[in-house]
């Protein structure tokens, strides 16, 4: 079992910065492929930014490219998300998910493709 707990959220200006860190228990988690979505109020879940099992290959949507950053540090069993410039639609709670053990570099980018989530942490953006 792989427990997830987010932290980081707050409220910010638009065009700041917030870094949102995703804990891990587990002993897989250095295998396991990792990723941030978002859940905005009366819209569905959305994936945000997605990192490989060894932090080599990453990848974002479309519309957070440019301005997110996705990283992980497995000695510390901990995924981060940057976010630089925010926007007030980038306000939702984003949760960080993790699917079971995989070398596999491929882009996991679907809800469905993710066996753990964390509860969420909130971020507001003002404009």
């Amino acid at each position: 079992q792989v427990q997830l707990v987010e932290s980081g959220g707050g409220l910010v200006q638009a065009g700041g910065s917030l870094r949102l860190s995703c804990a891990a228990s587990g002993r897989t988690f250095s295998s396991s492929p990792m990723a941030w979505f978002r859940q905005a109020p009366g819209k569905e879940r959305e994936f945000v930014a997605g990192i490989n099992y060894s932090g080599g290959s990453t990848y974002y949507a479309d519309s957070v490219k440019g301005r997110f950053t996705i990283s992980r540090d497995n000695a510390k069993n901990t995924v981060y998300l940057q976010m630089n410039s925010l926007k007030p639609e980038d306000t939702a709670v984003y949760s960080c998910a993790a699917r079971k053990p995989s070398l596999f570099s491929r882009a996991y980018t679907e809800r469905g493709d993710y066996d753990y989530w964390g509860r969420g942490t909130q971020v507001t953006v003002s404009s």
